[in-house]
């Protein structure tokens, strides 16, 4: 009888797939990638809290959730490095989300635009938005979606993807021969 989940042949894989996998990583586009993300959330955030008229704090998680699925994407990544940029960009940007957030109320209060709030900011603001709108809550929110992002960030790998990545790896350990002068 036929095996339909089996495929015919298994898929060999050598250390040429492993370092083509290695080379396919991309930091730079993960970097840009969560970048374009983080303002674009920023800005959707702050629409839909100003037009419902409530701050949604749990939103950086979900920050968190599309940063590390945008890295995963982008980055191609399969070492340590793109989660640690996860993790530093689902920082920085739960902090500049929560900055244009509390922007754009101020902005409705002031009845200005929020552009025009973040173009007035000066060091003399910064204290009063950390003591005012920046909460304890805040910096939990944004610790859990910086380790939800790290969690997302990193490709999986098939079983074929592993093995090639391995055979590369331990080609990569063998020790070279030593010449002994003599050809």
């Amino acid at each position: 009888m036929r095996k339909r989940h089996t495929p015919d042949e298994p898929a060999q894989a050598g250390p040429a797939d492993g370092l083509r996998l290695i080379n396919e990583q991309s930091v730079r586009d993960a970097i840009l990638a969560a970048s374009v993300v983080v303002i674009l959330f920023a800005v959707l955030w702050a629409m839909m809290s100003t037009l419902l008229g409530r701050i949604f704090p749990w939103m950086t998680l979900l920050l968190g959730v599309v940063i590390g699925l945008v890295i995963r994407r982008a980055g191609r990544g399969i070492d340590w490095r793109f989660p640690v940029i996860a993790i530093a960009i689902t920082l920085g940007g739960s902090l500049f989300a929560n900055v244009v957030v509390a922007a754009a109320f101020t902005a409705e209060a002031l009845g200005t635009s929020t552009v025009n709030v973040l173009r007035a900011v000066t060091t003399m603001t910064w204290p009063v938005f950390f003591n005012e709108s920046l909460s304890p809550v805040d910096v939990i929110y944004a610790l859990f979606a910086a380790g939800i992002a790290a969690f997302y960030s990193q490709r999986r790998l098939n079983r074929t993807e592993f093995m090639a990545i391995r055979k590369w790896e331990e080609q990569q350990d063998k020790p070279k021969p030593a010449s002994n002068g003599h050809q």
